[in-house]
């Protein structure tokens, strides 16, 4: 079809929305209503010469009591659809009144097959058929779709160019409704590139066969279109007989819907039916295609988005066992599962998931994202660990920094990920990064945010740089190592002095938690509350209920009570009397101990175990210890307190991982220190640094901490990607002589101003 005729024909359905529609429908519901009678003008056409063979074919399955239907129906059409209402579309044109016309279409619709039902489900066609019914907007929408301009027939356009068609029909509309764009629109010059990035560097390689090609947030399905019309470009040109099967998963119904129509008007037939989607079939919580595996895969998921119910359907953090999410690495099982408010770097998890690993050219993927899948993420959370399970299996060929403005509904910085698990020998154990923010076009008039596009010769550019594989400013070579680091954590011992004074052992009443409200309660009830509780338990539930419940009053003033929880807790004597013994206790090691400082908290540790023995006094392990925390405060200058003992026969001292050579009571120990909670400090090292941690450690660390360890069961590993560090080309500083020259010519001229001022004051 000339591009004149397919100009024409976008144009008449675009003005068949502005006669129609307008004052019906807000701009933005337009393809609502265009985009299904676009399906439903072209299947109808398609479907016009072979009518009547369906009608009897029905007519013989229902006399012959024949319940499954769909083969024998799509064979007498002669495609993946049909329609077994006795109507057709040129039926419908003349009718007497807007109710029966309603009716006669409602059933000429109910007559298409299932795959057809589901895209006007997913379209919600239907729930517009009322507000043109009453506008008496109908008949005239049929009639316009009907006109001789509009032919859709097969005869003069075959299913290529009408799904061209439809494709530009999406653009347009998308482009008059910018804020949604980029929900399900990624621009054509994008995914060029993209599709060019995974296939270009196997061209040679590729043979005669079936590929399957595989979208995760497929949209209406742009990238896997584009994607097959690539493939099979450089399938002509080598003269290679190649089948695509294009997979497709889509959460928005609409945009599902668009995809799923697209496909049936190209004549993919059954193979349409690979495309899943609706507001039921989440990528993340419901896999598609679990058992699959793909050849090449393409996807912009959508990022800064919550996927919070999702991760609530499928068990929550702790308990998902899902295997795309959850996976074995170097004997560790690795969490992949990232923040609830973003699962952007989930999707690409997904598809690394379904990677042909037995094909000889194994898979191959390009997904964008946007900047914060380079970085966010702590070392061993989810973002990290999807960074570091692809680069330590070194799937990660390059990612590419795109042009800002670059996209319909974003402004923000986006980068195309390239991913294969079988690299060519010169890519193993490398990473490439290429900086591609300065290789754009500018547009004439912005779409939306989009105000560049990459041109055919920044396209070929980009892929060129991508295919050398060599240094240049623009592209930077890594091994993959130079992306993860250590994630150490430092400990520095704890230092106590202690002291048994009243006021310490007073705290104490109120350990149990709450203590504004416990304290409270003692000023007004006394002793009794831990000696005899049960004398003074209903004037307690009377205090207590002064204070009301846990709900908001219907006065905007009033406050928030106590919750149910606390309540409880407050009238329940068991926690008063734990207090009071721990009051107790403490009273006894005061009587017995003085209450002199101890600088040596060993020291005191000792005293307080043989004195609880003395007494027989047996304390639950957190007993004693909120005895002593309540009593004791840091001091730098203490000595550490031990936590553990070793006897230097048995373990060797390592003052690194927090062994330590002693004399205790005149005897050589090793001992482990009490760590510090406040004086504890992570410290990044790189993987690649010379001599490792411990090299760090002793440069980084010790000179200014020499009791300082670091716990290494507390180490991780963490990965991230900073296009900053290695692309940041500063402003070019000013010589003195020019910046001495702008001082002089601001002289001369505030002077002349000065000069001129009082020459006209003299006047």
């Amino acid at each position: 079809m000339q591009q004149g005729t397919h100009s024409k024909m976008v144009s008449f359905v675009w003005g068949i929305a502005d006669d129609v529609l307008r004052d019906l429908f807000k701009r933005g519901k337009y393809p609502d209503v265009i985009l299904p009678m676009c399906v439903i003008r072209r299947m109808d056409a398609v479907l016009e010469p072979t009518k009547q063979a369906v009608l009897d074919t029905k007519k013989m399955l229902d006399d012959a009591g024949i319940t499954e239907q769909r083969a024998a129906l799509s064979a007498a059409s002669g495609h993946a659809f049909y329609n077994t209402s006795r109507f057709t579309l040129r039926d419908l044109r003349s009718r007497s009144s807007q109710q029966q016309l309603l009716a006669d279409f409602n059933d000429y619709l109910d007559g298409f097959s299932p795959n057809v039902q589901d895209i006007l489900e997913n379209f919600k066609f239907r729930n517009q058929l009322m507000t043109l019914s009453k506008a008496d907007a109908l008949g005239t929408l049929i009639n316009k779709f009907l006109d001789p301009e509009m032919d859709l027939s097969p005869v003069r356009i075959d299913n290529h160019d009408m799904g061209m068609i439809f494709e530009e029909l999406v653009r347009r509309f998308n482009e008059e409704n910018n804020e949604e764009a980029g929900e399900h629109w990624t621009p054509r010059d994008a995914v060029r590139l993209m599709a060019n990035l995974i296939f270009l560097p196997i061209a040679d390689q590729l043979k005669s066969g079936l590929y399957l090609l595989y979208d995760c947030a497929c949209g209406t399905g742009g990238m896997l279109t584009v994607a097959e019309e690539t493939m099979l470009e450089l399938a002509k040109k080598k003269n290679l007989q190649i089948t695509t099967h294009l997979y497709g998963q889509e959460i928005n119904p609409e945009t599902y819907a668009v995809c799923k129509a697209d496909m049936l008007l190209k004549g993919e037939g059954e193979k349409a039916d690979h495309i899943v989607g609706g507001a039921e079939y989440s990528t993340l919580s419901r896999d598609a295609f679990s058992a699959r595996e793909f050849d090449f895969m393409l996807s912009n998921p959508p990022y800064g988005k919550s996927w919070k119910k999702d991760l609530e359907f499928m068990g929550g953090k702790d308990d998902m066992r899902d295997p795309r999410f959850k996976v074995m690495h170097h004997g560790e099982e690795l969490s992949l599962v990232t923040r609830s408010s973003d699962g952007q770097m989930l999707f690409l998890a997904n598809m690394v998931s379904k990677m042909n690993r037995t094909s000889a050219l194994g898979s191959r993927i390009a997904e964008v994202h946007n900047g914060s899948s380079l970085f966010t993420g702590d070392a061993g959370q989810g973002e990290s660990n999807i960074r570091r399970y692809i680069i330590e299996n070194d799937w990660l060929e390059a990612i590419i920094a795109l042009p800002l403005n670059l996209f319909y509904n974003t402004g923000i910085a986006t980068y195309v990920w390239v991913l294969s698990n079988k690299k060519s020998e010169h890519r193993k154990g490398k990473v490439q990064l290429i900086d591609a923010t300065q290789w754009y076009k500018p547009l004439r008039k912005n779409l939306g945010k989009k105000n560049c596009e990459l041109a055919p010769e920044d396209i070929e550019r980009v892929c060129r740089v991508f295919l050398d594989f060599v240094e240049t400013p623009q592209s930077k070579i890594f091994p993959n190592k130079a992306f993860g680091h250590y994630k150490v954590t430092v400990e520095r011992p704890l230092r106590l002095h202690s002291q048994l004074t009243l006021k310490s052992i007073e705290a104490l009443r109120f350990a149990s938690g709450d203590e504004e409200l416990r304290s409270t309660l003692y000023d007004a009830l006394g002793d009794d509350l831990f000696t005899n509780f049960s004398k003074i338990s209903a004037t307690l539930e009377e205090h207590v209920a002064a204070w009301g419940g846990d709900e908001e009053g219907d006065d905007e003033s009033s406050k928030k009570g106590l919750s149910e929880k606390k309540r409880k807790k407050l009238l329940d004597p068991t926690t008063w009397a734990h207090d009071g013994r721990l009051v107790e206790a403490a009273t006894l090691l005061r009587k017995e101990l003085g209450e002199g400082v101890f600088e040596d908290y060993n020291l005191f540790r000792e005293r307080v175990n043989a004195v609880l023995k003395k007494h027989g006094i047996k304390l639950p392990a957190t007993d004693l210890k909120a005895i002593l925390k309540v009593v004791s405060w840091r001091v730098e200058t203490a000595p550490p307190v031990i936590a553990k003992v070793h006897k230097a026969a048995k373990t060797k001292a390592d003052p690194l991982h927090g062994l330590f050579a002693v004399d205790l009571d005149g005897h050589p120990v090793v001992v482990e220190y009490e760590p510090d909670p406040d004086l504890r400090d992570t410290e990044q090292v790189p993987l690649l640094e010379e001599g490792g941690i411990e090299a760090f450690i002793g440069r980084e660390v010790l000179p200014y901490a020499p009791d300082a360890w670091f716990d290494a069961d507390a180490t991780k590993i963490g990965y991230e990607v900073s296009f900053t560090r290695y692309f940041y080309r500063p402003p070019k500083m000013r010589t003195l002589e020019e910046i001495r020259a702008d001082i002089m010519a601001i002289e001369r001229e505030t002077s002349g101003l000065l000069d001129a001022l009082l020459k006209g004051a003299a006047k």
